[in-house]
């Protein structure tokens, strides 16, 4: 893992965006808002059900989203729009798709071998299980990574198309469905490319897998993955249990909601005060975090790979931009942010209280966080002494987003407001 870099990242949802020409404003709000990456869905040409995740050519890209009216060619197009991320501070990763294919990719007639077949002769779809149930995504056509008889020539398609992205400006991977290929595929790949790239990251996506599985797709070479915080309720031990059990292979990243999840806002019905709660969770609990863009104006429409256009932008009177620059700026300043730190949900007398205490092991820096997990009602919290949280002798600092205290009084009483949070920080050094 690069040590360096900064997990702060915006999800530019291709549809929503619009075409390659008008992402250079989208990547000036990004940067103004303290992101340090963008994550881009995928760009290539898809097949005839038009979903970004059904890829009909790897080397084509999406008519939707090339500019017909550009002297550049669409490769052209897209080294551009790298390259204006790249003069906003910004680096991009793109959704890297090897466990299928489009059903009506030439890749299929071209090399059947590559692909798992059903006994009457049709190519088989991909599919998931969602709450007990089998999904099959009909537009899908699966890779055979563990019986076909072309091992090498399945690894040169995928290896020869990294180095490719890589070539047009990608900095990143974020591996789509990640558990669904061979670990072994993923240490080769991730090895050739970063002799290309010795920056380049890969980003495991397993969500909805066994931790157990989660672990073993991650210790096959990845930089981070991504954990299931969106779904915890902040009560039950499970999502400390999975953060143990995977923070010594690879850290995590977090986010409020994604492309595949419905709206927050749409989910809490506008309440402003549980995006805030969200955010400032996501960001603070694991060492990225990731936005989807119009999280920050509220947006309630869910993203579809498919049906999304520009004109789905949404007017609001929600804006969240100062909450989440202040956010952002919190967790860039703090290296305890930037790494999964040990961290422990502690006991006290108010279960409507969410009391989070991170100590760093790269540095001295510990951190508390007091959060109302009610985001209608006050709540209120007392201590003692809030020392007796810390192992540090040290005095603490208020860094709240909103709200900060100029001093830290003992005993403490204070009447949270809904979804608010208390960020207190000190050092054992």
């Amino acid at each position: 893992m690069a040590s360096h870099d900064k997990m702060i990242i915006y999800n530019l949802f291709p549809l929503l965006a619009g075409n390659f020409t008008r992402w250079k404003e989208t990547f000036q709000q990004a940067h103004e808002m303290g992101f340090t990456w963008i994550f881009v869905n995928p760009v290539q040409e898809p097949g005839s059900s038009g979903s970004l995740y059904s890829i009909k050519n790897y080397y084509a890209f999406n008519p939707i989203l090339t500019d017909p009216d550009s002297d550049r060619r669409p490769e052209d197009q897209v080294r551009n729009v790298l390259r204006q991320a790249d003069e906003a501070g910004l680096k991009v990763m793109i959704d890297l798709v090897i466990s299928h294919a489009s059903v009506d990719s030439d890749l299929i007639s071209l090399h059947p071998e590559w692909f798992v077949w059903e006994e009457h002769g049709r190519v088989a779809n991909s599919y998931c299980y969602e709450n007990g149930k089998k999904v099959i995504w009909k537009d899908l056509a699966r890779f055979d990574h563990q019986y076909t008889t072309d091992r090498e020539g399945l690894f040169q398609l995928f290896s020869d198309l990294i180095k490719y992205l890589i070539k047009l400006g990608f900095k990143g991977f974020r591996c789509d469905a990640a558990y669904q290929v061979p670990a072994s595929l993923w240490k080769r790949l991730i090895a050739e490319a970063k002799n290309v790239d010795p920056e380049v990251l890969f980003f495991a996506e397993t969500l909805g897998c066994p931790p157990d599985q989660t672990r073993e797709t991650a210790a096959s070479g990845f930089d981070y993955i991504f954990n299931s915080s969106k779904w915890w309720n902040f009560h039950g031990n499970w999502l400390m249990e999975q953060y143990e059990l995977t923070r010594d292979i690879a850290p995590s990243i977090s986010f409020p909601e994604s492309h595949d999840t419905l709206r927050l806002c749409e989910e809490l019905h506008g309440n402003e005060n549980g995006l805030r709660q969200r955010y400032l969770f996501a960001a603070l609990f694991s060492a990225g975090v990731m936005m989807p863009m119009g999280y920050e104006f509220g947006f309630r429409k869910k993203l579809h790979v498919v049906g999304t256009k520009p004109e789905d932008w949404e007017q609001t009177d929600i804006d969240l931009t100062d909450f989440i620059s202040k956010v952002n700026r919190i967790k860039a300043s703090h290296s305890i942010f930037q790494e999964e730190a040990v961290t422990k949900f502690l006991h006290h007398d108010n279960p409507n209280v969410l009391l989070m205490w991170k100590a760093s092991v790269n540095s001295g820096e510990e951190a508390l966080l007091i959060l109302n997990k009610d985001i209608d009602n006050r709540q209120h919290f007392f201590s003692n002494d809030l020392r007796q949280f810390v192992q540090s002798g040290r005095p603490m600092t208020d860094i709240s987003p909103k709200y900060q205290l100029d001093f830290i009084p003992a005993p403490f009483h204070y009447e949270l407001r809904p979804g608010q949070g208390i960020l207190l920080i000190t050092s054992r050094q």
